[in-house]
């Protein structure tokens, strides 16, 4: 089958994933999560986006970030993704295909839906059963949006700005954010009138969508 019409605008907010190949573990220690994300923020200066949230899960990789008119994500994603893989094969000599085919790219409105998803990926490690509680994860940006933590990659989300006048205030508001399911599917995340004007702009329909607003996840 054809591969999808890849979305590139110009400037706009992305939910990027990638996947090992055939779900192995892409990471094995804690120098694996550390230096895929020293290449994150490698990265991000010579490409000028702006990282929101992030979550490492040990086979695959969620990032939402906000590209710029310096951001080439097709050259960004082939660099961090072949140096991380070149990292791997070094050091667990492997051999073999490592991520599994490219990566997928979803559009996401820079509103509630972009605060919405960005919780979500923070909540995978709880969905997945590797903690009972989100702050109980290192590789993730839950702990700085909850104030549990700092890390200078990340951009705090603008909506998140919004959720309080001080920063615990905002922390607290963001522990209790229930969040909508992703259909990691479909091709743009918003609004009924984002997700028109998308279709209409990139010439292509959304894909993989259910009728109805999807149901709520909740933080543990």
């Amino acid at each position: 089958m054809p591969r999808g019409a890849r979305i590139l605008p110009e400037i706009g907010v992305l939910h990027i994933i990638t996947r090992g190949n055939n779900r192995q573990k892409v990471f094995k220690d804690d120098a694996d999560y550390k230096k895929y994300l020293w290449l994150l923020g490698l990265y991000k200066e010579e490409h000028g986006f702006k990282l929101y949230h992030y979550c490492l899960m040990s086979n695959h990789v969620h990032l939402i970030i906000e590209t710029s008119r310096k951001t080439n994500l097709p050259k960004m994603m082939k660099q961090i993704n072949l140096s991380y893989m070149h990292h791997f094969r070094k050091k667990y000599k492997y051999f073999g295909h490592f991520w599994q085919d490219r990566y997928k790219s979803l559009l996401i409105e820079k509103d509630s839906y972009l605060l919405s998803c960005g919780k979500y990926i923070e909540l995978n490690p709880v969905r997945a059963r590797i903690v009972s509680r989100p702050d109980e994860y290192r590789w993730h940006s839950y702990n700085v949006y909850s104030g549990m933590g700092e890390d200078k990659l990340i951009a705090f989300d603008p909506v998140y700005e919004s959720l309080g006048k001080t920063q615990n205030e905002r922390a607290e508001k963001y522990k209790e954010l229930t969040c909508e399911n992703i259909n990691l599917n479909s091709r743009f995340i918003g609004s009924e009138s984002f997700v028109k004007d998308q279709e209409e702009k990139f010439g292509v329909r959304n894909i993989g969508v259910r009728k109805g607003r999807p149901s709520k996840v909740k933080n543990k």
